[in-house]
């Protein structure tokens, strides 16, 4: 009998102490039970950073807007020039594209892996960090990976991605006055 009535005891605590780490019940006047209306959510989500818009188009605080990648010259260019790469990992928001190895038919052993940062979406030569790695293989499983110095090749892929991006840039420039 007492054991029945210790353990519902230590149940109500346990539960007591659980829900009072957890915030307790709500009290009057608590944001998570009132009704806001929704313009004023709107406001107060947009204050918090949660507020969003598309491009051209503000948010009811006219704080920020987004842009997507399809309108960055650069981003699109770089796409452009390594078409012919498998990709690993793209991330527009973090600035990051990482191809997979690419093996070309004429040096079967050796295979380059492209990682491209943008640092900034001005079109210039130092809005891109350009890293490569080689991989050369004996056989499938003696492989070495290295970092790949080659100022030639980092030049040449930048430099085609810029050009491109200025000649997308100017189209879209182009478009909009158009309009």
């Amino acid at each position: 009998m007492k054991i029945e009535i210790l353990s519902k005891i230590l149940i109500i605590l346990f539960i007591s102490i659980f829900l009072k780490s957890c915030g307790g019940l709500p009290k009057a006047g608590d944001a998570r039970t009132m009704e806001m209306e929704g313009e004023e959510r709107a406001r107060k989500n947009i204050e918090e950073g949660k507020g969003w818009s598309l491009r051209g188009a503000t948010n009811a605080m006219g704080k920020t807007t987004y842009e997507f990648s399809t309108s960055n010259p650069m981003w699109r260019a770089t796409f452009d020039v390594i078409e012919f790469m498998p990709l690993v990992n793209v991330d527009y928001s973090g600035g990051l594209i990482i191809t997979d190895w690419y093996t070309d038919p004429n040096t079967a052993n050796d295979s380059l892996k492209f990682t491209i940062r943008f640092l900034s979406n001005e079109i210039r030569a130092d809005s891109l960090k350009i890293i490569i790695h080689k991989k050369t293989c004996k056989n499938q499983s003696n492989c070495l990976v290295e970092r790949f110095a080659s100022a030639k090749i980092e030049d040449a892929i930048r430099g085609d991605i810029l050009r491109k991006a200025a000649i997308l840039d100017a189209e879209s420039k182009e478009k909009k006055k158009k309009r």
